[in-house]
């Protein structure tokens, strides 16, 4: 069994870590992971309902009140009045589609008072950058915001000076978000979803929030219900910039009784803080930087840590699910416990479709390449309506090409043809180049011939 065919489509898969596939296979190995009836009859997660205003409100504050780096904020701050969104010279047709959608959404949904004409007083520059650039000024950043800065030449400028530094800034009145020029145009939108929301609102990401773009898990990529509601109370008028944590507090049972009047009451309520360190090896984890075995290790560290915080949240599941796609290589049988150690925590937790959708597109994958056609295409199709909702382009064109290998070796020649157009459909989307796109098709279609190869040596042993 060619498991290496296996770890590319595993990694191509995840939300974060390498872009570039292993060319090198490793050797066939004998064991062959299992994938038991109880995981393919396992049930979804419930669906997601609003949290409460008293999590809301332990929720806004955690987001409110700190970086993602861990550093704190003293103030509050935000835009106080209308906003221009604006792109720079240079950008492709794509984005200006991608902006004008998301202001809508971010105008109907959170009640802003955004508009891409300029003329505003407070104003966010959108700017294209070459991937070398954007990555010599913040290594192993996809995309970014900066405030009080107007563009690339301003942020290079002035980058290490206080003012673009959050920590200093207590009332918003320009800033820059800045995006790879190459980027497929989903990448341009899930940039533009998270960097916006970030410049128009909270600074943190939280890896326990199950529901939310402000999650470095980055299995949602598109501005959630959830989200809009924290925008919306985030330029709720009963705040201002400049004011405390200790302020803001004492303002949000007011704010979030008249923007979601069913959440109940707001109480005081214990928010379980994530230790650097899991971040830190979570991080090493999904990085490029590290070797194959230094990374399995990490993830192995962020499992441990998980386990001894207690933890059976969003937090462990995740490490679970970094573990079990970097241990293929070298204990398929493992990965695939792992995975399904992830996927069990993520459907006790209700609005994680999403994040089960994931789990089971790494299992059709080894189900595909280990010679189970049928099983590979019952999980793709399970996994399609959750990733058809989160709109990820990406997802489902790798989704619709398994579907379109186990068809075909199922002999349905006619769906499989179909799946393939399916594919196609999304793979410009998602991928932004036909060699994009093609690449994908090659590494799975390795996976069905190494799957096609343990059926014929299976029969050969008979």
């Amino acid at each position: 069994m060619q498991l290496a065919a296996i770890a590319i489509t595993l990694a191509a898969c995840v939300p974060q870590g390498d872009k570039q596939p292993s060319t090198r296979a490793s050797q066939p190995r004998h064991v062959i992971p299992e994938i038991g009836a109880d995981l393919m009859a396992a049930p979804a997660a419930p669906r997601a309902a609003m949290p409460s205003n008293a999590q809301l409100a332990r929720d806004f504050l955690d987001l409110t009140f700190a970086l993602e780096t861990g550093r704190d904020l003293t103030y509050f701050s935000r835009f106080e009045g209308p906003v221009s969104i604006t792109l720079a010279p240079g950008a492709p047709t794509s984005a200006r589609e991608e902006l004008e959608r998301l202001v809508a959404r971010l105008r109907n949904e959170a009640g802003l008072s955004v508009t891409t004409t300029p003329g505003q007083a407070n104003r966010i520059t959108v700017a294209f950058v070459s991937e070398r650039q954007l990555q010599s000024s913040v290594p192993n950043a996809a995309c970014f915001v900066a405030p009080n800065v107007d563009g690339w030449d301003d942020f290079r400028r002035n980058r290490r000076g206080g003012s673009t530094d959050w920590t200093q800034v207590t009332t918003r009145r320009l800033a820059s978000v800045f995006i790879p020029a190459n980027a497929p145009q989903q990448e341009i939108r899930d940039c533009l979803h998270e960097e916006l929301s970030q410049a128009l609102g909270p600074l943190n990401d939280l890896y326990r929030l199950p529901y939310s773009v402000w999650n470095d898990d980055n299995f949602h990529t598109v501005l959630t219900r959830f989200d809009m509601l924290i925008l919306r109370a985030y330029n709720a008028p009963e705040l201002r910039s400049g004011m405390t944590e200790g302020a803001v507090a004492a303002q949000l049972p007011t704010v979030l009784a008249r923007i979601n009047p069913g959440g109940g009451p707001v109480f005081e309520t214990y928010s379980s803080p994530t230790p650097r360190a899991y971040i830190s090896a979570i991080e090493a984890a999904l990085g490029a930087q590290s070797n194959p075995s230094r990374r399995l290790g990490s993830a192995q560290e962020a499992l441990r840590i998980a386990r001894a915080e207690g933890w059976h949240d969003t937090r462990a599941a995740f490490a679970w699910f970094a573990l079990g796609r970097l241990a293929m290589r070298d204990d398929p049988q493992g990965a695939v416990q792992a995975l399904s150690n992830a996927r069990t925590i993520y459907a006790g937790i209700p609005g994680t479709a999403i994040h089960i959708a994931h789990v089971d597109v790494q299992l059709a994958a080894v189900a595909l390449g280990t010679g189970r056609a049928e099983q590979a295409l019952t999980l793709a199709d399970r996994s399609l309506p959750a990733v058809q909702a989160a709109q990820n382009g990406a997802l489902i064109a790798t989704i619709q090409l398994i579907r379109a290998e186990a068809l075909a070796r199922l002999g349905q020649p006619e769906a499989a043809r179909q799946a393939r157009l399916d594919s196609a459909n999304w793979a410009r989307y998602g991928f932004g180049s036909d060699s994009a796109a093609r690449a994908r098709a090659t590494e799975i279609a390795l996976l069905a011939k190494a799957g096609a190869q343990v059926n014929q040596a299976a029969l050969g042993a008979r």
